[in-house]
């Protein structure tokens, strides 16, 4: 039975789980669920996962949900190469280091601008002037630890190759961008690593997994507003 890979390309960890497993020539089925039509609230998909978030992956009658978990789990079923996640201890803790961090600092900052300035406006709802400047400011010390102590002057964050860091991280660092935010802009060191990646992954793959978030702001002009009403509440008192 076929890998099944479910996913939403707009979400972070599910670009990573996409770029990753089709960068590695990993064999999977690409059912997409719509998070804005709220999909992962159906029946079916329940069965994947009883916590109905994206990615998750059924694999015959094994089922397993969050982005990290899913890569580490192809990472050792289909024996990627070692740069992704590698066998040397300290390396690899170093990858684990970044993956640990990024749950409550890079995800959460870039995912904050992206509804702050596009999805909860769409809802009717006013976003406060200071709500988002302090989170870009947020942002902007997230990305400045990123650089000063993940990234340093290396050419990756594990030294001279890609690895699961480095796709989860870039991921994260762009989603704000498709909100309208450049945040390479006078950073030429992100903007340096930030190539190094779409090289090291190829330009093709690279464009086309984020080419929906970076369409965001006219994808959220001729959005349904019906569809964000599963997300208002949650919404409003994560960010509001």
């Amino acid at each position: 039975m076929v890998l099944e890979v479910y996913l939403d390309l707009l979400s972070q960890p599910c670009r990573s789980v996409y770029i990753f497993a089709k960068k590695n020539n990993i064999p999977f089925e690409h059912k997409n669920i719509s998070l804005m039509a709220g999909e992962h609230f159906g029946e079916e998909f329940g069965k994947i996962n009883k916590m109905r978030k994206v990615p998750a992956i059924r694999d015959g009658d094994f089922c397993l949900a969050e982005s990290v978990a899913i890569m580490i789990y192809m990472v050792e079923k289909y024996k990627t190469a070692d740069h992704w996640y590698p066998a040397d201890l300290e390396k690899r803790a170093k990858v684990n280091e970044y993956l640990s961090w990024q749950h409550s600092a890079m995800r959460l900052h870039g995912s904050k601008i992206l509804w702050l300035k596009l999805m909860i406006p769409k809802m009717g709802i006013e976003v406060p002037p200071e709500k988002l400047d302090s989170a870009i400011e947020d942002l902007n010390g997230t990305i400045k630890v990123f650089e000063e102590n993940f990234l340093q002057d290396k050419p990756f964050i594990v030294g001279d190759q890609i690895s699961l860091a480095d796709l989860v991280a870039i991921v994260e660092i762009i989603q704000p961008v498709g909100a309208g935010l450049d945040v390479f802009e006078g950073r030429p060191k992100l903007s340096a690593w930030k190539d190094r990646i779409r090289d090291a992954i190829g330009a093709e793959l690279f464009d086309g997994a984020h080419q929906g978030i970076m369409s965001a702001q006219e994808m959220a002009k001729s959005l349904d507003t019906s569809q964000l009403l599963h997300f208002k509440a949650k919404i409003s008192k994560m960010f509001l």
